[in-house]
């Protein structure tokens, strides 16, 4: 049976951007009869509150979605993402990096590297080449730490890979196209990467869509699944909903929410008529 979800984080409120994503992984749940889950993404509790949680599912039940009644928190798996860490240190392809975000950028600027991505970094390995003795003497004396993953070693035990997207093909996974990214974060012990190729497998989701913002990221996901022994579902990377200034949706630029929407009289079935629903 085909199995979707929608995995938003409770950082905000939902705007329609994440409306598009949620209606489009219900879409393709319904077409095949098959299961939609929802998954509250709460890992980075220095963000996360409550009353957003409870926002994601007034603005849900708003558009009409229709969910399985059992809703995984990713705060409440803390232990099941430190026991595949210490697989992974077992596999020896994670590295301690001290490194800081505004260290990294610094470096990269030093050599005319622009930061890689949405915001994002991406690492040069400088901990990578550290002495391992000497990375042990700095945790033991209790130096904030995060912990990396070595993609060329982790490609050089899995081999190479595939994952499948529905709109894009086969794909061949690119171990280093976003360098070694933090698999536990320094404040908080694990990382999206992780969480979410976890709770994938624990969810039984045999069809992934998301952004096709996040499809760098699936090659860092497919390689974790094969370090790990996870099952391999489907991936659809959707289109981006932008604004009439060309832009994606973002809690960060300050995009109008479903709340205000709704507040300001737009109504579910015009918005979903809108977005091709």
């Amino acid at each position: 049976m085909l199995i979707t979800r929608f995995a938003p984080s409770p950082t905000g409120r939902l705007h329609m951007g994440h409306a598009y994503s949620a209606l489009f992984a219900e879409s393709l749940a319904i077409k095949e009869r098959g299961k939609f889950l929802l998954r509250i993404e709460d890992i980075d509790t220095n963000r996360c509150r409550e009353e957003y949680t409870e926002g994601i599912y007034e603005d849900l039940k708003w558009l009409g979605l229709r969910w399985d009644p059992v809703i995984l928190i990713q705060s409440t798996r803390f232990d099941e993402y430190e026991k595949s860490i210490n697989i992974l240190r077992e596999l020896e392809v994670l590295y301690p990096c001290f490194c800081s975000r505004k260290k990294i950028i610094v470096e990269q600027s030093n050599v005319g590297l622009a930061p890689h991505g949405a915001g994002l970094t991406k690492y040069s390995g400088n901990c990578r080449k550290m002495n391992p003795e000497e990375g042990k003497n700095r945790i033991a004396e209790g130096e904030p730490h995060s912990w990396r993953l070595d993609c060329s070693k982790a490609f050089s035990i899995t081999g190479e890979l595939q994952w499948f997207d529905r709109l894009a093909g086969n794909v061949n996974v690119n171990p280093s196209i976003l360098g070694d990214v933090i698999i536990s974060r320094k404040d908080i012990g694990t990382s999206y990467h992780l969480a979410v190729t976890l709770d994938d497998a624990e969810q039984e989701v045999s069809l992934i869509s998301r952004g096709e913002d996040l499809i760098e990221s699936t090659h860092v996901h497919r390689l974790l699944q094969c370090l790990l022994g996870l099952p391999v579902p489907q991936w659809c990377h959707h289109r981006l909903i932008k604004n009439l200034q060309g832009k994606r949706f973002s809690k960060r630029e300050g995009s109008l929410t479903l709340k205000e929407m709704r507040n300001s009289g737009v109504r579910a079935e015009d918005l979903k008529s809108e977005l091709g629903f």
